[in-house]
């Protein structure tokens, strides 16, 4: 292999962009480290984009509060000051340990490969959120019938919600946010759920108690029902099976996800079940120069905690401890910001 033929090897590659990913490429930026994020998503945010751009986040520090894509926008930024690369749009497939090129006998470096190419790194960082994930899908041949036609397991615009008549199912965060964000634009929101508790956060939940939307508990949904369109949805009382008939425009079915470690099974790291990472306080899998950070993350004797500032934090201690590993004598600790950023 001539030296023109080579591949651009990366200090560090993190294997999804969305907010964990996103903060750790900025943290590389601060140890100099050459950077590239990987993420199968056609652009960068992860669950954020994917699932709720327009949904609030109020557990950011320092922001009392900030819609989704407004959040990965800055992230974005803060990330790419650095010079960044991303590879986006692209499903890692593989990773395998290989000679390094151009390096001596005993070096040794990670290829990655995806659906396009092959990324070759000295070090990783998976940051791949929950993994691959698919909606969870009520077995109803009516929902299926309107599926984009009024049915929607996620919110792209919530503004196609003004002056609606919007059904929403489910009871977790989801559904109690996506209620709470469609209320003061829509005509009416109703929100059924199967039971009478729910798994959202207390505060959201109280809200949602104390808004106009009309909250039907111990209800489930029987059919949907319109001419081309979606028009009108019949639920039924799960202790009395008494129905009722809803006028609706809309329907968002939040009934959560299936996550799973996908092709990352196949890679000899060792996990928590279907969905986790072992790690350890270091960030570090069994694998070497492999780290995890977010919500695929776990480490022993913890239980799982998901939320994005957990993920910040891990992405930080992976980051730097990935630095150490890579610079013979390099220190852990990165110095503080704000003298990083006045060198800039």
């Amino acid at each position: 292999m001539n030296q023109s033929a080579q591949p651009q090897v990366f200090d560090l590659t993190i294997i999804g962009a969305g907010p964990t990913g996103l903060f750790g490429a900025f943290y590389a930026g601060m140890r100099e480290l050459s950077c590239k994020l990987i993420d199968a998503l056609p652009q960068p945010g992860g669950q954020i984009t994917a699932l709720y751009p327009e949904k609030k986040i109020y557990d950011t520090p320092g922001l009392v509060s900030i819609v989704g894509k407004d959040l990965v926008e800055n992230l974005f930024d803060q990330a790419a000051q650095w010079g960044a690369t991303f590879a986006l749009g692209e499903q890692c497939d593989t990773l395998k340990r290989v000679p390094l090129p151009g390096g001596k006998p005993d070096e040794q470096c990670w290829v990655i490969g995806t659906s396009k190419a092959d990324h070759y790194t000295r070090a990783v960082v998976i940051a791949a959120g929950i993994g691959a994930f698919r909606p969870v899908k009520l077995e109803n041949e009516s929902v299926d019938r309107f599926e984009d036609n009024g049915v929607v397991y996620f919110v792209r615009k919530i503004e196609a919600y003004a002056g609606k008549r919007v059904l929403i199912i489910g009871g977790g965060d989801s559904a109690v946010d996506w209620a709470l964000a469609t209320e003061p634009i829509a005509q009416q929101v109703t929100l059924i759920h199967r039971r009478d508790a729910f798994r959202a956060h207390d505060l959201s939940v109280n809200k949602l108690m104390q808004s106009k939307v009309d909250v039907k508990l111990f209800n489930e949904l029987r059919e949907l029902q319109g001419d081309g369109k979606l028009e009108r949805a019949v639920i039924f009382d799960n202790r009395s099976h008494e129905e009722t008939t809803l006028e609706v425009d809309g329907a968002i079915l939040a009934l959560g996800f299936k996550a799973d470690l996908g092709p990352l099974r196949e890679w000899g790291l060792e996990t928590v079940g279907r969905r986790y990472l072992r790690v350890n306080s270091k960030m570090e899998t069994n694998l070497p120069l492999v780290y995890a950070a977010g919500d695929l993350a776990l480490q022993e004797d913890l239980d799982p905690l998901n939320l994005i500032v957990i993920g910040y934090g891990q992405v930080t201690v992976a980051v730097n401890y990935a630095y150490a590993a890579l610079k013979p004598g390099g220190k852990v600790f990165p110095g503080h910001s704000s003298e990083k950023m006045a060198g800039k």
